[in-house]
C-alpha cells in the first residue's frame, strides 16, 4: 500500500470537526473509521476525557487505524456502523454526542489490488469491505441472470448502457470464468464507448461494489436509529460520495425533520471548497449533510 495520505487529508476534516466536535470531552462515533484518518484528527481537538468509538466491517482498517491513532481515547471494533446501537448498550452508554458516517470507500482499499474494487489496479473479483463475508463480485459476475445484472447497473450504477453490459458480461463467461478486474474492464470496454473522460467500468465497478457490501441498505437502516443513539443537542454528519446515498440521506433526513426528531443544521449541502479538491481529488465529489437532536 501506498503511503497513506490519510493522516493528512480526511475529507472535509476541518468542516466536519467544526459542526460536529460540539463538546470537547464528549463521546463520538467515526462509523467508518477507515485508516483512521477523521477520529486522528477529531481526538487532536478534543479533550483528554473524551472518547471516540470506531467501527469498520475490515479487519485490516481496524488494525491500521488503530495502530495508526496511536490514542487511547480510542476503541475500535470490526464491527459494521449498523451495530452501533448494540455496541452502545453493552458499554453502558445511553447515547452519543456526535457520530460520522464517511460513505467513500478508503484510499487503501482502492489501490490495493487484491481486494479488487478498482478497475485501475489488477486483482481478483473480490470488493468485499468484510473478507469473511460470502458473497464477492465475481459470484455475482458469474452466476446472476442478465436481469438481474441489469437491475444491479441500473440501481446501483445509473448505468445508460446496463443491458448491453450485462449481455456482454453474459457471453463473456459463456467462454469460462470471468476472474479479474481487468477481464471484467476489458468486457465492459468493448461493449460499450467511453464517455467522456469517465472509463466506461466506472459505474459498474461502483454498482457492483455497493451490492456486494449492500451498502444502500446498511445505510437506510442506519440513518433510522440516528436520532435514537444521539443526546439531546448531538449531531450526525453523513458525508457521501455518490449522487444514491446523498439523495437517501437527504429524503431521511428530510423526514426526520418534519417528524420532529431532528433539525437541519445545514438546510443546502456543503461541498469541499476548491483547495481541498485541488489537494485531494478524491475529495471532488463530497456532499455533507448535518442533523442536530432536537
Amino acid at each position: 500500500m501506498e503511503d497513506a495520505n490519510w493522516v493528512h487529508l480526511p475529507v472535509m476534516g476541518v468542516k466536519i470537526a467544526e459542526m460536529l466536535l460540539l463538546k470537547k470531552d464528549g463521546a463520538y462515533v467515526d462509523g467508518t473509521l477507515g485508516l483512521g484518518g477523521h477520529a486522528k484528527y477529531f481526538l487532536s481537538l478534543l479533550g483528554q476525557d473524551a472518547r471516540v468509538l470506531g467501527f469498520d466491517k475490515d479487519i485490516n482498517a481496524v488494525q491500521m487505524a488503530v495502530k495508526n491513532v496511536d490514542d487511547k481515547r480510542l476503541t475500535a471494533f470490526n464491527k459494521s456502523y449498523e451495530l452501533i446501537p448494540q455496541v452502545l448498550a453493552e458499554l453502558g452508554l445511553g447515547g452519543v454526542d456526535g457520530v460520522l458516517l464517511d460513505l467513500g470507500v478508503s484510499s487503501y482499499q482502492l489501490d490495493d489490488g487484491r481486494r479488487g474494487f478498482s478497475f485501475q489496479r489488477g486483482g481478483p473479483l473480490d470488493m468485499r469491505f468484510d473478507t469473511s463475508a460470502k458473497l464477492t463480485a465475481r459470484d455475482i459476475v458469474n452466476t446472476y441472470p442478465v436481469k438481474d445484472l441489469e437491475k444491479i447497473f441500473i440501481d446501483y450504477g445509473e448505468e445508460p448502457s446496463a443491458l448491453k453490459i450485462a449481455m456482454a458480461v453474459f457471453n463473456a463467461r459463456r467462454a469460462g470464468h470471468i476472474e479479474t478486474t481487468e477481464e471484467l474492464a476489458a468486457v465492459i470496454n468493448a461493449a460499450t464507448p467511453r464517455r467522456g473522460r469517465i472509463h466506461p467500468a466506472t459505474r459498474v465497478f461502483q454498482a457492483l461494489r455497493i451490492a456486494v457490501n449492500d451498502e444502500l441498505g446498511a445505510l437506510e437502516r442506519t440513518l433510522k436509529f440516528l436520532p435514537d443513539i444521539l443526546n439531546p443537542g448531538g449531531r450526525a454528519a453523513v458525508l457521501t460520495f455518490h449522487s444514491l446515498e446523498d439523495r437517501i440521506v437527504k429524503n431521511a433526513f428530510k423526514q426526520m425533520a418534519a417528524d420532529g426528531k431532528i433539525k437541519l443544521v445545514n438546510k443546502h449541502v456543503i461541498e469541499p471548497c476548491y483547495e481541498e479538491v485541488q489537494n485531494n481529488r478524491r475529495s471532488r465529489s463530497a456532499k455533507l449533510r448535518i442533523v442536530e437532536k432536537l
